[in-house]
This record gives C-alpha cells, sequence and structure tokens, in this order.
C-alpha cells in the first residue's frame, strides 16, 4: 500500500532542506541586486518561461505589491514587439534554471544593446544567462522532489522563496510599513482597516428618531419600520436622551407595570454609548462596539443630536475586522 502521508512529509522535508542549504550559502548578490533594483528609475521585468515564467509572474506580483514597479514580459512575446516595453530606465529579472532556455536567451543580447541591467537566476554561472548577468543570484538543488528528478519542483520552490527573499529586501530598503502595503491592496483587510472610516459606512438617512415621551407602542412600530432592532429617543431641542434596543423590548415584557401606553423612555437605555468623530477608522469603532458588548454606536454632532448609526452588522459586512 502507498503511504500518501509519507511521500508528502518527505517531499515538504527534501524542500525544505533544500531552501535551508541554500540560506546558508547566500553571499553578496542579494545585496548587489537589492541595490540594482532600489535604483532603478524605471520598473524591474520579470521574464521567463515554462515553471520559471509562471514563478516569475508570481515574484513580479509580490514586487508590484510590496513597492516595487513590476510587471512579467513573456521572451517569446518580446522577440514579437514586447521588447518594445522594455525602457532605457528599466531592468531585468530573468530565471532559467537551466540558464540555456531558448526563448529566453534570444532577448538577452536585445536586452544588454539596450544596456538594460540584468540580474540572472540560475544554477550555473557558465550558462548563457550567466555570463550575460550583471548580477547572479544562484539557483543550487542537489535533488528535485520529483522522484524522476526531472519535474522542477524543488528548484521552483528555491527560486519563488529567492524572489520573496529579495522583495523583503526592498522592503526594508524602502521601510516600507504596514500603510504602504495597504495602500496597495485597498481592497483587502488590511486596507479596510487601515483607511475605511465610520463616515464609510455608516446610515444616516431616515434614521429612526422619536421623542422621548412617545408611546411604546408607536416606538415599536418605528423600530419596526427603521430595520435596525432599535430606534432613537431625544428631547425637545432634538438632543439624544436613550436608545430602546429589541433587548430593552424584551426585557421590558417581563415588567409587571409593562404597557404599550406608558412612554418608550421608562423602557430605553439611558445615556447611549455615542460617537463625535465620524472620521475615525471603522476598525476602532469595531473595536469600541465589541469592548463596550452593543451593537449599535450612535454619532452625535457638537449639540449631542444623533446624525447616523454604525451597525456591527454593516462592519462585518464591510469586512472589517
Amino acid at each position: 500500500m502507498i503511504d500518501y502521508k509519507q511521500i508528502a512529509k518527505d517531499v515538504l522535508i527534501l524542500e525544505a532542506n533544500e531552501l535551508l542549504s541554500s540560506a546558508n550559502e547566500i553571499g553578496d548578490e542579494i545585496e548587489r541586486a537589492t541595490k540594482l533594483i532600489a535604483n532603478t528609475k524605471g520598473k524591474l521585468i520579470v521574464t521567463g518561461v515554462g515553471k520559471s515564467g509562471l514563478v516569475g509572474m508570481k515574484i513580479a506580483a509580490t514586487f508590484a505589491s510590496t513597492g516595487t514597479s513590476s510587471f512579467f514580459l513573456h521572451p517569446t512575446e518580446a522577440m514579437h514587439g514586447d521588447l518594445g516595453m522594455v525602457g532605457k530606465d528599466d531592468s531585468l529579472l530573468a530565471i532559467s534554471y537551466s540558464g540555456e532556455s531558448e526563448e529566453l536567451t534570444r532577448i538577452l543580447p536585445h536586452i544588454k544593446r539596450l544596456n538594460i541591467k540584468l540580474i540572472g537566476m540560475t544554477k550555473s554561472k557558465n550558462s548563457t544567462l550567466g555570463k550575460y548577468s550583471d548580477v547572479l543570484i544562484p539557483i543550487n538543488v542537489e535533488k528535485e522532489a520529483c522522484p524522476l528528478d526531472a519535474a522542477p519542483t524543488s528548484s521552483t520552490t528555491l527560486t519563488l522563496a529567492l524572489g520573496d527573499a529579495l522583495a523583503i529586501c526592498l522592503m526594508r530598503w524602502r521601510n516600507f510599513q504596514k500603510e504602504d502595503f495597504a495602500s496597495f491592496h485597498p481592497g483587502g483587510s488590511l486596507g479596510k482597516r487601515l483607511f475605511v472610516k465610520v463616515s464609510d459606512l455608516s446610515r444616516k438617512e431616515n434614521l429612526p428618531i422619536i421623542a422621548q415621551n412617545t408611546p411604546l407602542k408607536e416606538a415599536i412600530v418605528t423600530m419596526s419600520e427603521g430595520r435596525l432592532g432599535s430606534v432613537l429617543l431625544v428631547d425637545e431641542d432634538e438632543k439624544l436622551t436613550a436608545i430602546l434596543s429589541d433587548g430593552d423590548l424584551r426585557r421590558a415584557l417581563l415588567s409587571d407595570s409593562f404597557s404599550l401606553e406608558n412612554s418608550a423612555l421608562n423602557y430605553a437605555t439611558k445615556n447611549p454609548k455615542v460617537l463625535k468623530d465620524e472620521n475615525i477608522l471603522a476598525s476602532e469603532a469595531l473595536a469600541l462596539i465589541e469592548s463596550y458588548k452593543i451593537q449599535i454606536l450612535i454619532i452625535v454632532d457638537e449639540n449631542y443630536q444623533p446624525k447616523g448609526v454604525l451597525h456591527i452588522h454593516d462592519l462585518i459586512e464591510a469586512g472589517i475586522k
């Protein structure tokens, strides 16, 4: 019987050992490559074919999302017009494990003719790619995880990891912070935490507001129409005095003095939690809601008049965590 669990474990261990071996052999080529890219006035173009090309696409995407202007260029397309995408201020990161991929080596003379700096990722400095490279980042593995030692496995894992290492070096060079990362990922969870404000999510129209002396039966109607599960109570100056939630209503039903004719204020929560600055981050508002153990945060103006509400469901639906 084939032990697939053991096979998977062996693959992970083998590739992990290749990464550790490469880590112990890292030289100053990483620093040289980092400085070359950091001083590039244009873009960093990543190229490669086959599995190296697929890895190159991911590396280019990682660079682009971490502050290094980058895109992937397929060598074949480059030979058929897309070489025009390469500018004199750009630099090139070329990936080929053998260093002899025909589609890739064909564009190298043209890259050097344009006097563009070239970083090569390959196993041999004596390969065609190695000889053309201004900086060579070696990809050395003793064995592929493939049992035939044929399919790129350990080598592609190492290439990807070296691309990550180079991207992180550039992040440190630029002092790239989480705010910078979020600006490149405004739709991601980090971007939402850092950029979405309370004003972006709060409800301001058709708020369920009633006078504080309104009978409870009318308050219930307003609560139902408002679809917030709560109704806001204000005094004669339209200042917020209380909030009546469905929880308050359930508790009121247990009171011996309960009557639908009584004032809603009798059963409401006095001095509810409010927010005066709607320009704070939604993530901060969520922290307040969780600390207060409430569902609604009422936004008031300088006169303590309600001008909006922020419901915990709005935060969750927006992906604020």
